[in-house]
């Protein structure tokens, strides 16, 4: 059993809450036990970063403090999350004066400070580098049997920040998928960014960015589009219509988080698997 924070992000408790359903279920599996973070806080998403950096940094301090409390590293399920998540340790590592004037803010409120000495990771590249592709497989009861695109983003594709996977041009979704039973395929935006958080600034920007990596899936010949990427995924699938209107692009293509893939292959939420398979077998290539 590996220990980890879980730190959810700003959507798996709230919006997208089929992250955590499945996301626990999965983990318990394959033998990752998550400590809650307690009181734990929005990260800013970036969004309050373009306007005042030294409070998305007092955020993610006040974070990163309630994990060092635990005793261990972070894990989270969304790719936005864990960029920023490492961006910011990044910069309390590199930038004495960042994590000082952080720890001021954080030290006020809560009474303790950072010391950056831990570090942030994202599911996939946990299951790959410290849980193993074949302890997956093994746990299999669920084959996937389908086409599946991956969708990365760029957010956490960074030196550092995605493991031992290649920032440039990564594979671990595709090794995972094989794992699952499923057929990765390969598509050229698969870590282009759909445009968060721009999608109340730059709507018809961001539908086309959305509607290129939907339809670049589509035309790779892929039934389903599976997103490491939960802040990224309301793009995905819920504007997804709007997405194909404004860019003239075929975009309809099941969209699902990685953690219900993986969830529904190692036989939770069967219900659900079944309803995915039809849509897929329905809407998809």
């Amino acid at each position: 059993m590996v220990k980890y924070s879980y730190y959810p992000g700003n959507v798996a408790r709230q919006s997208s809450q089929e992250v955590e359903d499945t996301l626990q279920p999965l983990c318990r599996t394959l033998g990752i036990e998550l400590i809650e973070m307690v009181g734990c806080n929005s990260d800013g998403g970036n969004i309050i970063k373009q306007g005042n950096r030294d409070l998305q940094l007092a955020l993610n301090a006040r974070n990163i403090a309630i994990a060092e409390n635990n005793g261990f590293d972070i894990i989270t399920a969304c790719a936005s999350a864990q960029g920023i998540l490492h961006e910011t340790l990044s910069t309390f590592k590199n930038d004495p004066i960042a994590l000082a004037s952080a720890n001021s803010v954080v030290a006020k409120i809560t009474g303790n400070t950072v010391t950056a000495e831990i570090d942030s990771h994202h599911l996939l590249h946990v299951l790959v580098d410290e849980i193993g592709l074949e302890k997956v497989e093994d746990a299999v009861i669920n084959p996937l049997d389908m086409d599946i695109a991956c969708y990365y983003g760029p957010h956490m594709q960074r030196p550092g920040a995605c493991g031992g996977d290649d920032p440039w041009n990564p594979d671990y979704m595709e090794r995972l998928i094989t794992a699952l039973g499923g057929r990765p395929v390969m598509y050229p935006t698969r870590c282009s960014s759909v445009g968060n958080p721009s999608l109340l600034s730059l709507g018809d920007s961001v539908m086309k960015m959305t509607a290129r990596v939907l339809n670049d899936a589509k035309k790779a010949g892929a039934q389903l589009l599976v997103s490491a990427c939960t802040q990224s995924h309301s793009n995905l699938d819920s504007y997804q219509g709007k997405a194909g209107r404004v860019a003239n692009k075929d975009t309809s293509i099941p969209v699902v988080n990685l953690t219900e893939l993986i969830a529904f292959a190692l036989g939770h939420h069967v219900d659900r698997y079944a309803q995915l398979r039809t849509r897929a077998m329905l809407i998809g290539s």
